[in-house]
């Protein structure tokens, strides 16, 4: 087996990286090569026995995506992005990255023709999903964004839905809760601080909070992600129909439910360390993400992530710092 992985330099693409080498393999078949492909050289795994290219690129530029998908691989996993805080602040490189360089991946698969039709794992995001909310979204709710990001998102889902109901790939799209409790440094994500107020206490350094702790979100950790990714490129997709896009599972917690778990775990001297900076404008923002979904179309399909917030702060503790890594 040959996988693709754009954004592969990205957090949840090392570690995709790290989980598809210790399983060695991929719905049951051993993987040969690997196409890595970020902005940023992506490094080689250790421990990898097949072939690597790393690709320094960005999808966007002509001839970038034809190069990746030349040598056919059979999974992609789709994750290269401008985050959604990025997207809002330079519109024309969110919609030259997000929009322009998925449809050039798109059509690169399509140029090649058949009998070549990969199995595209396309990340997408709660971002989807625009006010007014219901208490709880199901999947009938429709996608509505309120952010170019999230209007990027969701004009992908369509591309995805249209290529693979011509059969030019067979795709599936997962829109992923906030990913909590990202490592290392912050990034330019609007959603980051929901990490950073943890993060930055469990290593002893102080935490910015611009939002009221009223404000509710939908999380799963990073090892929940990997974990949709790798169910996603295995399952049968039949049972999607044309609907090839879904959220996922995850747990709804307010920002003082969030704030809870850590005194849970590491006391009150973690939680003073966070600063209350209140910005206004990201509040009333983050009034506009949904916070609670019932996912029972991807649970049926088999897609599992924490039922506890408590349980995502341990699987940052168990991942992250038991491995120097902060």
């Amino acid at each position: 087996m040959h996988i693709l992985i754009t954004g592969a330099a990205g957090m949840i693409g090392r570690k995709l990286v790290d989980r598809l080498v210790a399983d060695q393999g991929l719905g049951g078949r051993a993987i040969a090569a690997l196409t890595l492909l970020d902005i940023v050289a992506p490094l080689s795994p250790p421990g990898f026995a097949g072939a690597v290219r790393a690709m320094e690129a960005d999808l966007a530029t002509p001839g970038a995506a034809e190069s990746a998908v030349a040598a056919r691989p059979d999974v992609i996993f789709h994750l290269a992005a401008v985050v959604s805080g990025e997207a809002e602040a330079d519109f024309d490189k969110g919609y030259r990255v997000n929009l322009d360089g998925t449809r050039a991946l798109f059509d690169a698969i399509r140029r090649i023709g058949a009998p070549y039709r990969p199995r595209v794992v396309f990340t997408s995001s709660i971002a989807a999903y625009g006010a007014p909310f219901p208490e709880v979204i199901d999947d009938d709710f429709r996608t509505t964004p309120l952010t170019s990001y999230g209007t990027q998102k969701v004009i992908n889902e369509l591309l995805l839905a249209d290529y693979a109901r011509r059969g030019i790939l067979d795709g599936i799209g997962i829109r992923l809760p906030n990913i909590c409790i990202r490592p290392g440094a912050p990034n330019k994500a609007a959603s980051g601080f929901f990490s950073s107020i943890l993060r930055e206490p469990l290593a002893g350094q102080e935490a910015v909070l611009p939002v009221d702790e009223a404000v509710r979100m939908w999380h799963a950790s990073p090892r929940a992600a990997v974990g949709f990714l790798i169910h996603a490129a295995t399952i049968d997709l039949a049972p999607l129909g044309g609907r090839r896009s879904l959220m996922m599972p995850g747990v709804s917690a307010s920002v003082g439910e969030q704030i809870d778990a850590l005194r849970r775990v590491a006391g009150e001297a973690a939680v003073r360390l966070i600063r209350r900076a209140p910005d206004p404008a990201m509040n009333a923002m983050f009034k506009t993400i949904p916070g609670r979904f019932d996912t029972r179309r991807a649970a049926a399909l088999g897609f599992t992530a924490e039922t506890s917030f408590d349980a995502i702060v341990e699987a940052h503790i168990q991942d992250e710092r038991a491995l120097g890594s902060r």
